[in-house]
């Protein structure tokens, strides 16, 4: 990814001080020769908006947010100036000044509009940090210090401010009583700080040469070498994807992780101010030299199998097949702002238009017009896919028929992200920003929460979430990483259950699903880790540590993160920004695909094939999970799990398919839907048994009671048990009853005889009745 950097012949004759976009092809200037220039690349002329008055030197500018929450804001045509006498300026764009206000002793050194444009701050060169209305009423001084403050910067809820200190960096809450972030970040004076409202990430550089990436806690993620000169302007990408970094003839194009995608020397002098286009593919810069420094994002890659895809210029990119080097040419009336490679197609979105081509045909796109022009986010899958822009989510099949427009409370469109949105074919999950602990669970066809409405709510707050990507929409699972780095599975519908959320790993930095089978990937502390079969968690929670493949992670160095995991190859960035490939084996697979089409001979013959005790225990897990006991019964042989193969053989040997059935859910821990399925089934003495079995004393005379059956026998096993042990009776429930219903062993046994005759009579009729059906 390369920055191409354009040069304007045409010049303020003083340095320029601020820049910043109106539109993604419009841009003011404003320099210390009182002069603000309007550019405009689509034509490329540019056009004096205004001269100020002598006294008033600018120094920066900062336009008014264009949208909140997708709806279009009545002063969007206005920005705040401010300048070294102490006044900040509200100006429309037509360059009139509206209204001058006192601010500072000394000259105001920054100024920035909150996210939803209700409030503006203000940073002085009097120490002060000043809060302000839209209409420039002073509402109260946040911050009062001894050393001037050279930058500032909104939080992404417009709840807390970030500015510099001399060599110290400062978080500062909105809420009086909450407390105040500070660390030194810095050697030297620190000139200029943003703070990403998708990725929450801050960035700061300072006269100490250096540029440094940290999280909302202080935490350093990034630390640059030292440059020549002192870094004076940093700026992210609106996506969080990148940022950009200016110091004297030197601009710099960064990932979010801190390395370097593209190094230009311009003749420039210092670049004060850098400021990226609402839809992230250009930036512009104020040069001390009077130019106007322009730069445009070109040389992206995208990868899927055997294709990978080079945007070479604004409006065009090339398209390589490495199986038969053939190269294919595409070309967009628009330059492209987002583009997505997946599942067979290419999505690729301009300023105006979507075009979606297939892998098998790369001549004839499918077009259709964007309401909005600057989609922040593509999400693929096999069926459809998803685009987020400022206005909204969309949800378009691939033939460009809009399937939904997903909606959910508080949402905001411009925070979302790869890691807080996902798609399956069946399902969107989307994490909440006012309440981080919450997943809201949609229906991508319809766009409609799941089930009863509820969310998903985790007892942490979540850091990333991933739908699985194969299956029935029956079976969706959700993986989440927590703030502590613990990685979970749960169920996405929850049929009336209450959701069980299960841990699968520690200290999980990053994960993918695969494509083509649900197997999940992921870095995990030092080590590289495949769950074959996160499911088992929810089958046989002691096969889970079985069924893993775990290797070395120390290959993909420092804070890696996953791309994606494409049949049996995972694509991994380093954090030096290298791309690296493991491999993955690619039996589990199609030991997916063999569960998946109920073909057990055929995956019986795949483990003996491949002498893997973890393909067993996938097999055992699956097998148990899709209630195929013969199978089941193999596999856990062959892992030398005796006990669970005794506890098979005792299910197959029970009477009915009800009792079957119940004793294959109380194998995998589903107690509640077991006893169910018994009472369902009006098996009453079968349910009391197992809960005499699990020594669930309350709950079996609960039912006896409830059911005016067998109160006699849980007394019985009650006294057994309480002698075997050598305790008396405390419970006053059982001391109750014990006192007016006689023990007889005999008698009891009669009954359970009774009772087992009974279901084996029942059993019988049912097949019966069901074989003559099939004759029928």
């Amino acid at each position: 990814m390369v920055s191409s950097v354009l040069f304007n012949d045409i010049a303020h004759k003083e340095l320029v001080s601020c820049v910043g976009w109106t539109t993604a092809d419009e841009l003011y200037s404003c320099s210390e020769d009182h002069q603000i220039f309007k550019w405009n690349l689509l034509t490329n002329e540019t056009t004096l908006a205004v001269k100020l008055q002598d006294e008033i030197y600018p120094i920066d500018l900062h336009w008014f947010p264009k949208t909140v929450g997708g709806k279009k804001q009545a002063l969007a045509e206005t920005f705040v100036l401010t300048s070294t006498d102490g006044k900040f300026h509200l100006a429309s764009k037509t360059g009139r000044i509206e209204k001058s206000v006192e601010a500072h002793r000394g000259a105001v050194l920054a100024g920035r509009w909150n996210y939803d444009g209700t409030a503006l701050i203000t940073a002085g060169e009097d120490g002060q940090i000043k809060a302000w209305s839209k209409s420039g009423m002073l509402r109260s001084t946040l911050a009062q210090q001894a050393s001037p403050v050279y930058s500032v910067a909104w939080g992404p809820d417009s709840d807390r401010i970030l500015y510099t200190s001399g060599k110290q960096l400062v978080i500062k809450p909105l809420q009086p009583s909450a407390k105040v972030l500070q660390w030194k970040a810095h050697d030297g004076v620190i000139l200029k700080v943003d703070w990403n409202s998708v990725n929450d990430l801050i960035l700061s550089g300072g006269e100490d040469c250096k540029y440094k990436v940290w999280d909302s806690y202080g935490r350093l993620l990034y630390s640059s070498a030292s440059h020549d000169y002192p870094v004076t302007s940093v700026a992210w990408a609106p996506d969080g994807e990148l940022f950009a970094v200016g110091s004297f003839n030197t601009l710099r194009l960064c990932d979010k992780t801190g390395w370097s995608y593209a190094l230009e020397k311009p003749h420039t002098g210092s670049v004060f101010s850098l400021a990226w286009s609402a839809d992230g593919t250009q930036l512009a810069g104020a040069c001390g030299n009077g130019h106007v420094i322009f730069a445009h994002v070109v040389e992206q890659r995208w990868e899927w199998k055997s294709f990978e895809i080079t945007l070479t210029k604004r409006r065009t990119m090339q398209v390589r097949n490495v199986l038969n080097d053939a190269v294919d040419v595409l070309e967009f009336r628009d330059r492209v702002i987002k583009a997505s490679l997946s599942h067979g197609h290419l999505v690729v979105t301009t300023s105006l238009q979507c075009y979606v081509y297939s892998a098998k045909n790369w001549n004839t796109p499918l077009i259709f017009d964007l309401k909005e022009g600057s989609v922040s986010l593509i999400l693929q899958t096999e069926r459809h896919f998803l685009l987020v822009d400022g206005a909204g989510i969309y949800v378009y099949s691939y033939e460009g028929r809009l399937v939904s427009t997903p909606k959910c409370p508080g949402m905001r469109t411009d925070i979302l992200n790869a890691q807080t949105v996902s798609l399956s074919n069946d399902t969107i999950a989307i994490r909440d920003k006012t309440d981080e602990k919450v997943i809201f669970l949609l229906d991508a066809l319809t766009g409609k929460a799941l089930g009863d409405g509820k969310p998903l709510t985790h007892k942490m707050e979540v850091m990333e979430i991933a739908l699985d990507q194969c299956g029935m929409s029956t079976d969706r699972k959700i993986a989440l990483i927590d703030k502590n780095r613990d990685l979970y599975l749960t169920s996405v519908r929850r049929f009336g259950r209450e959701q069980k959320i299960s841990k699968i790993g520690t200290m999980v930095h990053t994960m993918a699903w695969n494509d083509s089978a649900n197997i999940l990937c992921g870095i995990q502390d030092d080590s590289f880790t495949v769950w074959y079969y996160p499911n088992a968690v929810f089958v046989d929670r002691d096969l889970l540590p079985k069924t893993l493949f775990t290797k070395d992670a120390s290959e993909f160095s420092r804070a890696p993160h996953i791309l994606n995991y494409v049949g049996t190859q995972v694509s991994v960035r380093r954090g030096d920004g290298s791309l690296v490939y493991s491999s993955v084996s690619p039996y589990p697979a199609l030991l997916h695909e063999y569960s998946g089409s109920a073909r057990w001979d055929d995956a019986l013959r795949l483990c003996r094939f491949a002498k893997d005790q973890t393909l067993w225990a996938c097999l055992a897990a699956m097998a148990m999970a899709n209630k195929e006991l013969t199978t089941a019964e193999v596999a856990y042989a062959a892992i030398g799990e005796v006990d669970k193969v005794q506890y098979i053989n005792s299910i197959k040997d029970l009477p009915s398919k009800e009792s079957s059935l119940a004793h294959t859910l109380l194998f995998s821990g589903h107690l509640q839907e077991a006893e169910s399925t018994l009472l369902q089934a009006g098996l009453v003495y079968q349910a009391i048994q197992v809960h005499i079995n699990l020594y669930n004393w309350d709950r079996a005379l609960e039912l006896a009671v409830k059911h005016k059956t067998h109160v006699d026998t849980v007394l019985a096993h009650r006294q057994k048990f309480l002698q075997d042990f050598g305790k008396k009776e405390t419970n006053k429930r059982f001391l109750q009853y014990s006192e007016g219903v006689e023990v007889d062993w005999e008698k009891i046994q009669a009954k359970v005889e009774m009772e087992l005759a009974k279901e084996r009579e029942r059993a019988a009729t049912t097949s019966v009745r069901s074989s003559m059906a099939s004759r029928r």
